[in-house]
């Protein structure tokens, strides 16, 4: 498709540079905390801030030093770099009798508001200053080649103590100042990733970021799907993992909740079905809603029913086709095809009933134009609170909850502002990223009483002017599902 998936369906030109701004304009609400930084030992931090635009402002920020090394971590027969007590003891046992010496840790994953905490116990062999890694890899190839399964850890990753560094980048737009807008965008496609560059440039944009999660679990041509609620331009384009963390985009005004969405279709004949996904890959009896945004081919080995903007069925057709521009495919495979085959016949009228309800409000939004939503994935801070809701949002792992990742992190202040904030990592020795813990610190400390973490890792990535201003973990920018974008106006 040639169209942008953006809210409005509108490209807007203008050149945007960074720039000092009148006087008037820099009486903002918002101020950026002067108080020490809130991860490791609290170091001060350097910042630079740079007007970006009216209400808009960038900081650079760096805080702490280098200290932590490498050391060699002994994988569990699961597959894990921890595991029981028991497990973890028969391992030192194996590592011994391979002439190394290991040391067993303790580890205690911090409880969160939805999972309680939990002990596991890593092997560990071996500490190596940073400059010394290869030491740790050649120990690492001995304990391969006695029939170990081992790897090299940097343990600033670990999301234990550490000093950092790290290396962040803030947007701070004041509500008092700011005169532009919030939207969603998709890209070219629901199913086509895309760089968060790539989305900015094309809306106009004079801030991005990554938006949520997207789907690395269906064919390699349909991944940009986002998993989770997705709304453009007042248009439910995915639906909803119910209760999971999102975020509701009106003109210049964002909300964290969480939300569940409903899609039906009422037959002329007065039957009605649930209409399981929207621009997704369809599964086993499923009903599934195709729109024109999709950007990709039915699923094959069922039925499709071509409906237009009226609602009248235009065709059916063995599904595997594109959706044309102002239409909408309702496929069906196993008992989806048939309720199709029963209930939507050939110049039939069907309705499509689609809602979306804030579970914190128990209201319906209203899907007029300018509501944009995006999902995220993790809860952060609730009222002012930390409260993270790892397990709601399916990300309750050791991994996810105390390991520290890049991270894409958004929230509001209690006058409405909104923080868009970038913690890179994976980059040893220049910055160690943020687990959940900390990521919340981080952004109670900013000013945040609502808070959320997007997608992260190597979807981590901020663009301010057109050019992104964070340093990817993979090197370079990655193609992500969605964007949340801010417009001028």
């Amino acid at each position: 498709m040639s169209r942008r998936t953006l809210a409005g369906g509108l490209a807007i030109a203008a050149a945007l540079t960074l720039t000092t701004l009148p006087a008037a304009a820099e009486q903002s609400s918002l101020r950026f905390p002067s108080a020490k930084f809130p991860l490791g030992t609290r170091p001060l931090p350097t910042k630079t801030m740079t007007a970006v635009t009216q209400g808009i402002d960038l900081y650079d920020v760096k805080a702490g030093t280098s200290t932590d090394g490498y050391t060699v971590t002994v994988l569990m027969p699961s597959g894990r770099d921890y595991g029981t007590l028991p497990t973890a003891e028969t391992k030192v046992a194996e590592v011994e009798a391979a002439g190394e010496t290991a040391s067993l840790q303790k580890v205690i994953r911090p409880g969160v508001a939805d999972a309680p905490s939990q002990t596991v116990y890593m092997v560990r062999v071996g500490l190596w200053s940073f400059k010394d890694k290869k030491k740790a890899e050649e120990t690492a190839k001995t304990l391969k080649d006695a029939g170990l399964k081992v790897k090299v850890d940097y343990l600033g990753d670990d999301g234990l103590k550490t000093t950092g560094p790290w290396d962040v980048k803030v947007v701070m737009i004041d509500a008092k100042t700011f005169r532009g807008s919030y939207v969603a965008s998709l890209g070219t496609s629901v199913a086509k990733r895309e760089t968060v560059s790539s989305m900015a440039k094309a809306g106009g944009a004079v801030v991005g970021v990554n938006g949520g999660f997207f789907n690395i679990h269906t064919a390699a041509a349909l991944r940009g799907e986002p998993v989770g609620t997705s709304v453009v331009g007042g248009k439910l384009l995915s639906e909803a993992v119910p209760g999971r963390s999102a975020v509701v985009l009106r003109g210049r005004s964002a909300k964290i909740t969480e939300l569940k969405t409903t899609v039906t279709v009422t037959s002329q004949d007065g039957t009605k079905a649930e209409i399981n996904g929207i621009n997704r890959a369809a599964a086993t009896d499923e009903l599934v809603l195709y729109t024109e945004e999709y950007g990709a081919k039915t699923p094959t080995g069922g039925t499709d029913a071509v409906i237009d903007a009226n609602g009248k069925v235009v065709g059916l057709r063995v599904s595997g086709a594109a959706v044309t521009a102002g239409m909408r495919v309702l496929h069906g495979n196993g008992l989806g095809a048939e309720w199709l085959n029963e209930h939507v016949w050939q110049n039939w009228t069907v309705k499509v009933d689609t809602k979306v309800v804030d579970l914190r409000t128990k209201k319906a939004l209203k899907l007029t134009p300018d509501l944009n939503v995006i999902a995220g994935s993790v809860g952060l801070v609730r009222n002012g609170k930390v409260k993270i809701t790892a397990k709601r949002d399916g990300h309750d792992s050791m991994n996810m909850i105390l390991r520290r990742h890049p991270r894409t992190l958004l929230g509001t202040t209690r006058n409405g502002s909104l923080i868009l904030a970038t913690i890179d990592g994976r980059q040893p020795g220049v910055t160690v990223g943020a687990n959940f813990v900390e990521a919340a610190q981080f952004m109670r400390w900013l000013g945040a009483v609502q808070a959320i973490n997007l997608d992260g890792g190597g979807s981590t990535a901020m663009v301010v002017a057109n050019k992104l201003v964070n340093r990817p973990s993979d090197g370079s920018e990655r193609g992500v599902g969605d964007a949340l974008l801010v417009l001028p106006k």
